[in-house]
């Protein structure tokens, strides 16, 4: 009932997961991911277990093919089982049970796991392939989604549509360097879920991504004068100063949640963009 990639990064500081299904909140079950450790996606019927003790497994050192092979032999329920894991190192591992829906299957690589179920076919598994193979050079993470884009094109889950999901972790990736996990989305109820994470994906850059202080404007001339405009009428003010407009400018994106995007006398396009749709007349 689930179409997965378990992966890791090329520089092997990222692992992630994408998934999708005709199952609610899919990201729910599925994705598991521990920074500098691995990845793994429990599907078909699905064991949650496999998900805390897999990364144990991991973590000790346990390669991906033995953890595979421990989780399913301890499972009694093994044969409704599929299973995908990525280790540091080495080949992605999976596990179709044979009691799982037709179609049911996987492909398998270095640094990656493809599985899935209740499928159209085997084209599912094999478009997921030639996508993550495509580009080795394309964002890890848009390289994820590229893969559950490529799965949904040729056939998919052969149930429909409803879930889907994008994990991704690397040491002190996330909101403010405080934790590992750099990319964490959900949809959980929708028409077109894939194209709902893309759309997700692209607002959690917006407002998450590092910005590039070479593309950031200086807050001089014209663009100062038009940024204190902007910020006036959403009612943040200060002294007109550059020190008053930098306080104008963190208190409007603290509000709108742009703060990882700020740089003292600049602004980045990403949050002038959005300052100009705010102050739309």
């Amino acid at each position: 009932m689930t179409f997965s990639i378990v992966a890791r990064s090329r520089d092997g500081r990222r692992h992630g997961v994408a998934v999708a299904s005709k199952f609610l909140a899919v990201g729910s079950a599925v994705p598991a991911a521990e920074a500098g450790i691995g990845a793994l996606a429990t599907q078909a019927y699905a064991n949650l277990t496999y998900r805390i003790q897999g990364l144990t497994m991991l973590r000790t050192g346990v390669a991906a093919d033995d953890v595979v092979a421990g989780l399913t032999a301890a499972d009694p329920g093994r044969d409704t089982r599929q299973l995908g894991v990525v280790g540091p190192t080495g080949d992605g591992v999976n596990f179709t049970g044979r009691g799982c829906h037709d179609w049911a299957g996987g492909l398998t690589g270095d640094g990656y796991a493809l599985q899935g179920n209740i499928l159209t076919g085997p084209e599912v598994v094999g478009a997921m392939r030639r996508a993550w193979l495509a580009d080795p050079d394309q964002d890890f993470t848009d390289r994820l989604l590229s893969v559950l884009t490529a799965g949904e094109a040729a056939g998919g889950d052969r149930r429909g549509r409803q879930s889907a999901a994008l994990l991704v972790v690397e040491p002190k990736g996330g909101y403010g360097g405080f934790s590992d996990v750099s990319v964490d989305l959900r949809v959980d109820d929708h028409p077109d879920p894939v194209a709902e994470l893309a759309r997700l994906l692209r607002l959690h850059r917006r407002y998450f991504t590092d910005p590039d202080p070479e593309a950031a404007l200086a807050l001089t001339g014209p663009v100062a004068t038009e940024v204190r405009k902007r910020l006036g009428d959403l009612g943040h003010h200060g002294p007109d100063t550059p020190h008053g407009l930098d306080r104008a400018l963190t208190s409007w994106a603290g509000v709108e949640n742009y703060e990882e995007r700020l740089i003292p006398g600049k602004i980045d396009p990403e949050v002038l963009d959005a300052l100009r749709e705010a102050t739309k007349t």
